[in-house]
């Protein structure tokens, strides 16, 4: 599903350039989910964004299902993350003065779904989220901790086939991580999406098929 072979992404900052990937090899397939864990700044931020094609590497190749993604045109790149790419951010990219069903919907309306069909199919994953009651609440109406699972339910409703999760259990209770993290864990089996996870909770990470340490941008 994806693959990471050799791939280096450096910064340049106050005179200094840091290697936020050195050499990474990973590879996820369908119906897994990897934990990648390890210190603030250690580059698992990065990682995923170049997984997402958001960014380049300097050297070495990232492939989605056999194709390098630094091969596709600025086009392709932009209906890879609509179509195939679910990205929970660490911050939560909410619409204000909307519902939590109409942010959940965000993704499908963009992809072209009608929005009376969006709202349907993004209801049902609100409520897997604990959501059900608070459907028509605004952001500015939520917790923190209720704003990232309407971003999560945004991923989910648009069924993707790489999940790409950057600390989605950050704001949330260790109840709710942990049933976060089952139901990334599920629909990777029911759908065969593969999922790499982003967190610092090592609880988190025993729930993975595999778990990975990152540290200065190296994988050990």
């Amino acid at each position: 599903m994806l693959e990471l072979e050799e791939v280096v992404k450096s910064y340049r900052g106050a005179g200094e350039e840091v290697r936020a990937v050195d050499r990474v090899d990973l590879r996820l397939e369908a119906g897994e989910m990897v934990a990648l864990h390890g210190p603030s700044g250690s580059g698992k931020t990065t990682l995923l964004l170049l997984a997402a094609a958001l960014l380049a590497p300097e050297r070495g190749t990232v492939r989605f299902q056999g194709r390098e993604l630094a091969s596709m045109s600025e086009a392709e790149r932009s209906e890879y993350l609509l179509r195939h790419v679910g990205f929970v951010y660490q911050h939560f990219r909410l619409m204000p003065r909307v519902s939590a069903l109409e942010n959940a919907a965000r993704k499908l309306l963009m992809s072209g779904v009608g929005m009376r069909e969006a709202q349907a199919r993004a209801t049902p994953w609100l409520e897997r989220v604990g959501l059900g009651e608070r459907l028509d609440c605004s952001p500015e109406k939520l917790s923190g901790g209720e704003r990232q699972r309407v971003a999560i339910a945004r991923v989910l409703a648009a069924e993707p086939t790489l999940i790409l999760a950057d600390e989605p259990t950050g704001n949330l209770d260790s109840t709710r991580s942990r049933e976060i993290v089952e139901l990334l864990r599920s629909i990777a089996r029911e759908r065969q999406a593969a999922v790499l996870l982003v967190t610092h909770d090592l609880d988190a990470a025993t729930l993975a098929d595999r778990s990975c340490t990152l540290r200065d941008g190296k994988i050990r």
